[in-house]
C-alpha cells in the first residue's frame, strides 16, 4: 500500500487554529486583570509575597477560586508562584509587569483594569450592534452616550480621567522636547482632568492656561489646579466644546480628543475651535496615528484594539497621518509640522488657513 502523501499544511493549520484560540480566549485575560483590579491584588503584594489564605482573607474572596485566578495571571507574568501548595500554601508575589496594576504606580494600568472590567467591558461585549448599526454599543447599552453617562456617575468619571491621566503620564518625557514656553495663553479643549495642562503650566511658569470641559470633570480640574498652586495661571470652564471654545489663546490643544467622534464631528469641533483663535494662534493635535507611514503608532495591534474601542464606546475611530490632515484642511486649518514621541504618539501642528 502506498502510504498517503504527508500534508504540509497539517502543522499550520494547528498552530493556526491554537493561535485563533488564544486569541478568543484572551476577553478572560481581560477579565481576570479587572477582577485582580478590583480586589487589589497588587496593592496588597506591594510589600512582598503573600499566601492565598492571608490575600483571601484580607480581600474578601474565597482561597480556591482566587488561587485559580491568581495562577493564570502566572501564565501572563502578572504574578509569581513562589511555593506551590495550592490554596492554602501557595505564595504569590508581584512581577516587574504587575507593578505596573498597583493602584500607586506611575502611569499605572489599575484604572484602565477597573474600565474594562466595567461600563466600558460591557460596551466591547457590545461590539456586533456596532458593527451592525454603525451607533456606539454604549449607547444602545446605557441608553445614552459615554459621556451624558459620565455625567451622572462621578465614581465611573473619576476612573475614566484617572485612566487618561495615567496615559499622559506615559506620553511626557516625550512632551520635554516641545517649546511650550512659547505660548503666553494655552487653551486645552476638553482638558479632563487637568493633568496636561497641569504639567504644562508647571515646566512654564510666565504661560497661564484654560481649560474647557463639561461641568463634572471641569470641577475635578479646578481641584488639580489648586493642589498644584496653579489656580491663579489657570481658567477652568465648563461648557460644549461643539458650541463654543475659550478665544483669544496662542496655543489650542486636542489631546485624545478627535479620536472619540466620527469625521464629521471632528470637523465641527475644529471649526468651533478655529472661529475662537487668532490668526497668529497654533492648533495641537496629540493622537495615536494608525496605518504604515512614519508617523504611525509603532504597536500596530494596540491601535488596532483601540480602534475597536472607539468604535464600540464612543462612535469615533483611530486615523492616520493623512486622514488627521485631512480633517484640519477641512476645519479650517493648513497642517504644519508632526512630532513623533517614542511612547507612539504624535503631535500634528496646524496653523489657521
Amino acid at each position: 500500500m502506498i502510504p498517503a502523501p504527508e500534508n504540509p499544511w497539517a502543522p499550520n493549520l494547528v498552530a493556526g487554529a491554537v493561535q485563533l484560540r488564544r486569541m478568543l480566549l484572551g476577553r478572560l485575560a481581560s477579565s481576570a486583570l479587572g477582577v485582580a483590579a478590583r480586589l487589589r491584588l497588587p496593592d496588597l503584594l506591594a510589600d512582598g509575597p503573600r499566601t492565598v489564605d492571608d490575600l483571601a482573607g484580607i480581600a474578601g474572596a474565597a482561597p480556591g477560586p482566587l488561587y485559580q485566578l491568581m495562577r493564570a495571571l502566572v501564565a501572563f507574568g502578572v504574578f509569581t508562584e513562589h511555593a506551590s501548595g495550592g490554596a492554602t500554601l501557595s505564595m504569590f508575589a508581584l512581577t516587574p509587569l504587575g507593578q505596573e496594576l498597583r493602584s500607586d504606580s506611575p502611569g499605572t494600568a489599575w484604572p484602565s483594569a477597573l474600565l474594562a472590567s466595567g461600563e466600558i467591558g460591557q460596551a466591547w461585549d457590545a461590539l456586533l450592534e456596532a458593527v451592525r448599526t454603525g451607533q456606539p454599543a454604549f449607547d444602545r447599552v446605557f441608553g445614552v452616550d459615554f459621556f451624558t453617562y459620565l455625567e451622572s456617575r462621578p465614581e465611573l468619571r473619576r476612573t475614566f480621567y484617572a485612566s487618561q491621566a495615567s496615559d499622559l503620564e506615559n506620553t511626557l518625557a516625550g512632551l520635554e522636547e516641545l517649546d511650550f514656553a512659547a505660548y503666553r495663553r494655552i487653551v486645552d479643549v476638553g482638558g479632563g482632568d487637568g493633568a496636561l495642562l497641569a504639567h504644562v503650566l508647571t515646566t512654564c511658569p510666565n504661560s497661564h492656561g484654560v481649560l474647557l470641559d463639561q461641568a463634572g470633570v471641569a470641577a475635578a480640574a479646578a481641584k488639580r489646579m489648586a493642589d498644584a498652586g496653579l489656580s491663579q495661571r489657570c481658567e477652568i470652564v465648563s461648557g460644549n466644546f461643539f458650541s463654543e471654545v475659550p478665544a483669544g489663546g496662542d496655543l489650542y490643544l486636542l489631546r485624545d480628543v478627535l479620536h472619540d467622534w466620527p469625521d464629521d464631528r471632528c470637523v465641527d469641533l475644529l471649526r468651533v475651535c478655529r472661529r475662537a483663535m487668532p490668526d497668529t494662534a497654533v492648533l495641537m493635535v496629540i493622537e495615536r496615528i494608525s496605518g504604515d507611514g512614519p508617523s504611525a503608532s509603532s504597536d500596530g495591534q494596540l491601535i488596532a484594539l483601540m480602534d475597536l474601542y472607539m468604535l464600540a464606546v464612543l462612535g469615533g475611530r483611530e486615523r492616520t497621518h493623512d486622514e488627521y490632515r485631512n480633517l484640519l484642511r477641512q476645519g479650517g486649518f493648513v497642517p504644519r509640522s508632526v512630532h513623533c514621541l517614542p511612547t507612539g504618539v504624535t503631535l500634528i501642528e496646524g496653523v489657521v488657513a
